[in-house]
């Protein structure tokens, strides 16, 4: 019998726009492989950040895993930049500056971790 709570999987993506959109498209599949499809709209939307801020800031390639271990399904994008995100207070009419608020709000927990050798990880976690 496959334990189908104890799964991950990952992918690497390029510095590039359409990446966010490809990372989505990765998410999405995996959730449907592993029937937490009701999971998809937060983890995508938090994927799409991280990605975002991975190809705008950290302009490196940049690695997608997710998996699920018990009942809690993480989201981790790792980059080539050791620069942590921050938080900023937007205003109203900024066109930039509230993505972490958005992982903030949807994810049960996040954060920051350096990774030997020069990475940073920026984690998500989400309640099945």
């Amino acid at each position: 019998m496959v334990d189908r709570t104890h799964w991950l999987h990952n992918c690497t993506f390029p510095a590039q726009v359409r990446s966010a959109s490809r990372t989505r498209d990765f998410v999405t599949q995996h959730l449907a492989e592993h029937d937490l499809s009701y999971l998809a709209e937060d983890i995508r939307l938090v994927a799409s950040e991280l990605a975002t801020n991975a190809t705008l800031h950290a302009r490196t390639p940049f690695r997608v895993s997710l998996g699920q271990r018990a009942r809690v399904v993480v989201l981790v994008v790792r980059d080539g930049s050791l620069s942590a995100p921050q938080r900023v207070d937007a205003r109203v009419m900024d066109t930039h500056g509230r993505g972490l608020l958005l992982v903030d709000y949807v994810s049960h927990d996040w954060g920051v971790t350096e990774v030997p050798g020069g990475f940073k990880s920026v984690w998500a976690s989400f309640m099945t």
